[in-house]
């Protein structure tokens, strides 16, 4: 089924893969610069997933600020505190902390055991929407965990009048309500997508206003693409780095598993009407969410104009290309080299291991039947052109290639440590498989 205000077919949803994004309540103050605690608490919860419906347990992480943003600013160190009331082990896995290795599961961070706790410490010195979640171990357990977004703000201002999170995941309920982990068998279960924890939301605003809107596909395996109704939608950063401007194509972003996408809508409609946020999963495009006008007189006489880039996080300017580390990695088929979380031991053997300084440029070989997600800890990287001369305009820490295709990227190996690699393929059932690297 296709719509004639979001033409999309799962088959062209997943073929724009490989170029992700070309194709509220007021937020929680949870520290000024300088020091912070953030607490987390794996536990048991449930939350009214579908209106009229009962309950959905899960495992959600809470925090004190459960129902908001956690927001913090940029060169804050952060002192993460993690006590586990699950029955089983559980990790913290972090999407977009560049160079932290003391946060990296697995190869530093070990799994916290039922009753016991976890502290290290963070220094966020990258802006950005970040997100984190207890999901690397989550395959095949008794409910499935929901992911938290984490929001840097950066230390200059940034001209937008309301700044929100919209972060989309995917569920699948049984008939009585109850939801299953991935990694196991989704028959007789219904698919439903929710938007910061609810089945739809209302995104107030005034005509003239400028939103910044922090686009994160929390989703277990899906791949989505978002548009909204009658706007146009200017993409500022991704994968929590900052972008050259430019409009997404056709005024619709697709995400992977992982992704997130900051981008500023203009809000041109008269005052007094609403516009859909649509969803597509290649299957049927739904609403979500909807921007909701206010009957007030525009906020000013016309909206602002085009933005210039956010302030930028420092990454490399450049690449060594002609003196790279090249490195072919195959996703998807015979798993020889790749194991689960659950099995993955720090005593084995690296994928690759480089020098510091140097650049590492990787050939991602997708053999499965179907796409997979590629995610990359410790370094953003760069989507290489297809004659290997160049690169898209824009860092990357998340991946998906379609099934048969190679794609290459390449990053610069800032970070001494041992960093974490992950792959999955796009289907509830599949698993999830690491391997890692060094930088030493």
């Amino acid at each position: 089924m296709t719509s004639h205000i979001f033409p999309l077919t799962r088959r062209r949803l997943l073929t724009g893969l490989g170029t992700a994004v070309l194709g509220s309540a007021m937020p929680v103050p949870v520290s000024a610069q300088g020091r912070a605690v953030l607490k987390l608490r794996a536990a048991s919860a449930a939350a009214a997933l579908r209106v009229g419906q009962p309950d959905t347990p899960s495992w959600p992480l809470l925090t004190p600020a459960r129902d908001g943003d956690l927001r913090f600013r940029r060169g804050d160190r952060v002192e993460v505190a993690l006590e586990n009331d699950l029955p089983v082990p559980t990790v913290l896995n972090w999407y977009g902390i560049d160079g932290i290795g003391a946060a990296t599961p697995l190869t530093s961070r070990l799994p916290v055991a039922p009753g016991d706790k976890d502290t290290f410490a963070l220094t966020l010195r990258h802006a950005g929407t970040f997100m984190f979640d207890l999901r690397l171990l989550g395959d095949g357990q008794t409910r499935p965990s929901s992911p938290r977004a984490l929001i840097v703000e950066e230390s200059e201002p940034v001209v937008v009048d309301r700044d929100e999170m919209v972060l989309i995941e995917d569920w699948r309920l049984r008939p009585d309500g109850s939801a299953i982990a991935p990694g196991t068998d989704p028959n007789d279960t219904m698919p439903l997508f929710t938007v910061n924890g609810r089945a739809s939301r209302d995104i107030a605003t005034r005509a003239h206003e400028r939103l910044r809107l922090r686009f994160i596909n929390a989703c277990q395996r899906n791949v989505i693409a978002v548009k909204i109704e009658d706007h146009e939608v200017r993409v500022m950063a991704i994968d929590s780095q900052p972008c050259e401007p430019f409009l997404a194509r056709n005024g619709q972003l697709v995400l992977a598993p992982g992704t997130r996408v900051d981008a500023f809508v203009d809000a041109i409609r008269p005052s007094g009407s609403t516009s859909s946020l649509l969803l597509h999963d290649g299957t049927d495009p739904r609403p979500i969410a909807r921007l909701v006008y206010s009957s007030e007189a525009p906020i000013r006489d016309a909206p602002l104009p085009a933005a210039t880039p956010l302030p930028s996080n420092g990454p490399p300017t450049q690449l060594d290309l002609k003196n790279a580390l090249r490195i072919d990695l195959t996703l998807g088929g015979a798993k020889t080299d790749w194991v689960t979380p659950a099995t993955f031991a720090p005593a084995s053997a690296p994928a690759f291991r480089t020098k510091p300084g140097r650049t590492v440029v990787l050939a991602l070989t997708n053999r499965a039947a179907i796409p997979t997600v590629f995610h990359l800890h410790g370094h953003h990287f760069r989507l290489l052109d297809r004659l290997d001369d160049g690169w898209k305009p824009f860092w990357l820490d998340t991946l998906a290639i379609e099934a048969g295709q190679t794609q290459r990227i390449a990053f610069a190996a800032e970070y001494a440590g041992r960093w974490l690699i992950e792959s999955m393929a796009t289907d509830w059932a599949a698993p999830r498989f690491v391997r890692w690297y060094s930088v030493e």
